[in-house]
């Protein structure tokens, strides 16, 4: 019995030690081929544009092809309910975004939580601006309102939650009123404004920079705690007179139980892509703050998060989102 024990206790100590020189293993040979990073929202919009920039980036530091494809829908929960259903093998990459972890599962049931991850790196942080057409009769935010007071019935193009959040805050604190279309990218939204099929959008500098340098758009106000550099003499909807701030991240994750050495091979690929002065300089110009968040200050942001825009969603009667 003795023996019979010792020899478990040989074969238990054995595996154990095989299990552990396996982690660095595995970070050796990880990438062995291409890696699939898959965006949340459509091809052309801000959170698509920053991370093909990113990917770039980091397959030259991960010495193999980084393959973005595109999974839109949904508010951009589809991407992360698709995530949390691979092999935790670390070679499907999401971008799980601020919004589908902290503020969505507030608004609608969905498959997944931010329980089913493990988040690798946060890379950007976005700013938004009210803008209308510049043939809007809405010259300031505070003729938007009164227009939305009124009940004339105003469209506002949506594309994510945090866009959502804006318009519901000056709802609940103006009592203005407005009808919700949902598009599936910044682009698609700015192209409704456009052809005056909506008559407001809340949206990123890419989306909307280009057509207000060209005459065609008009931002009203900045959504965002700060004001927007392009644009330093449009306030923030605080300076307006309304306590709204809208604020959202952008991050990479991978499905729950991917071995912590290959997290940690894509962590530091995404760090040290994120200290490339080009890549900053490129986010920059398409109206993302860089960031670089390591995988902890990350989820501390998300369960941050999770808390305040629970609160701010109670507080605002958003109601949920069937079907």
């Amino acid at each position: 019995m003795k023996n019979y024990i010792n020899r478990k206790c040989f074969g238990l100590m054995a595996w154990l030690g095989c299990l552990f020189l396996a982690s660095p293993l595995l970070a050796q040979d990880f990438p062995a081929h291409e890696v699939n990073m898959i965006v949340n929202y459509g091809a052309g919009g801000t959170t698509d544009v920053a991370t093909r920039a990113l990917a770039q980036t980091m397959e030259k530091i991960l010495g193999k092809p980084i393959v973005v494809q595109n999974k839109p829908g949904a508010l951009g929960t589809l991407t992360p309910a698709y995530i949390a259903r691979q092999k935790p093998d670390g070679y499907q990459v999401g971008v799980v975004t601020y919004s589908t972890v902290a503020i969505m599962p507030h608004l609608m049931d969905l498959t997944y939580s931010m329980k089913d991850f493990e988040f690798i790196a946060g890379f950007g942080r976005f700013r938004y601006g009210i803008a209308v057409h510049a043939d809007s009769p809405y010259h300031t935010l505070a003729d938007l309102i009164a227009a939305a007071k009124d009940g004339k019935g105003l469209f506002f193009g949506t594309t994510s939650a945090p866009n959502n959040l804006a318009i519901f805050e000056l709802t609940r604190l103006a009592g203005a009123k407005f009808e919700h279309i949902s598009y599936k990218s910044g682009g698609e939204a700015v192209t409704a404004l456009l052809s005056k099929q909506v008559q407001v959008i809340v949206q990123n500098p890419p989306d909307i920079m280009p057509h207000i340098k060209a005459g065609k758009l008009r931002m009203l106000a900045s959504a965002s705690p700060m004001r927007w550099p392009e644009l330093p003499d449009v306030k923030t909807i605080k300076e307006q007179g309304f306590d709204i701030e809208i604020d959202s991240w952008l991050g990479l994750a991978v499905p729950k139980g991917t071995p912590a050495a290959i997290v940690k091979v894509l962590e530091d690929a995404t760090l040290k892509a994120m200290s490339d002065p080009a890549l900053s300089d490129r986010m920059t110009q398409m109206g993302v703050d860089p960031a670089s968040l390591s995988a902890q200050q990350y989820l501390e942001i998300l369960e941050k998060g999770y808390i305040e825009m629970g609160r701010a969603i109670k507080a605002a009667k958003i109601p949920r989102i069937s079907g």
